[in-house]
């Protein structure tokens, strides 16, 4: 079947303005070349799609069904065309519970001063690649290891782990815990993309009540009603204040890396500007 986009869109054309001569001017073609890609459509499909008279152009069945699919096919194409100009405009950041945290404004600064043209715009999206797989993101920031051969990382700094719990929980009175301060309570988990998991507990007793989560929104709610306590980056502490959570820093816990990511085949443009500027956002807290 030699189906072509220009037949699609001189159907549309037509149907649009009712005449040939008048799709033929919005095309910026002549009335014949027209006339041929219709007569080409018809005849790669083997069914009339118009019906001509004199005085009006009007859809067969048939060729109202294939109108309908026509538009479907041409916005697709008109939404990987704004794909692409959109890589080309602004640079896309995905995450799933936190940005940079305290340093996401600062790498903010440093970057539309160098690149004023081409925006950092966040996204955040729940899943393990930060949106890279599914194409919402450019590049992602990721606290566990990406264990795909697609993606290529960098390293770009570590952050300290806090304590979540309810404002009304004994706990909160305390500046610092321990992870065993912790084990007395549930214990909210996201396995898919958080950062916590049993083995914060090897060297001592385990919770004995885990909660499983689906995302930080629905984290912070159980840990706010006091139905659980958890585990996260202080990046998170930064970024999602909520009523009714208290964050505390976890005393002789493990750091967690922070590492960008990008499609190892695909790498976005300006990406070494973005992973300089990105460790250098960390290098006070590193550093101290």
């Amino acid at each position: 079947m030699d189906l072509q986009l220009r037949h699609l869109r001189a159907l549309v054309a037509v149907v649009d303005t009712g005449t040939f001569t008048d799709a033929a001017a919005e095309l910026g073609v002549s009335q014949a070349a027209v006339s041929r890609s219709i007569a080409a459509l018809e005849e790669a499909l083997g069914v009339r799609v118009l019906q001509r008279t004199t005085r009006h152009v009007t859809l067969t069945g048939t060729g109202t069904q294939v109108l309908a699919g026509a538009r479907r096919v041409l916005d697709e194409i008109a939404h990987l065309g704004r794909l692409a100009e959109r890589q080309r405009t602004e640079l896309r950041i995905g995450y799933a519970w936190a940005a940079l945290g305290k340093h996401t404004r600062r790498l903010q600064r440093t970057w539309a001063a160098l690149h004023p043209g081409t925006p950092l715009v966040f996204v955040h999206t729940n899943t393990p690649s930060a949106g890279l797989s599914d194409g919402t993101a450019d590049v992602a920031v990721v606290r566990r290891a990406l264990d795909d051969p697609r993606f290529a990382t960098a390293h770009i700094g570590s952050e300290a782990r806090c304590a979540a719990v309810a404002t009304d929980n004994p706990l909160a009175r305390r500046r610092t815990l321990h992870v065993s301060d912790l084990t007395r309570y549930p214990v909210a988990i996201d396995a898919r993309t958080g950062t916590t998991t049993l083995d914060l507990w090897a060297a001592g007793p385990r919770p004995s009540n885990v909660r499983t989560t689906h995302g930080v929104d629905e984290w912070l709610l159980l840990i706010a009603a006091g139905q659980a306590v958890g585990v996260t980056s202080e990046a998170t502490a930064n970024q999602n204040p909520r009523p009714g959570v208290a964050y505390r820093t976890l005393r002789q816990a493990p750091r967690i890396d922070v590492w960008l990511a990008w499609w190892r085949d695909d790498p976005p443009a300006h990406l070494a500007d973005l992973v300089r500027l990105s460790r250098a956002a960390y290098t006070p807290a590193t550093a101290s």
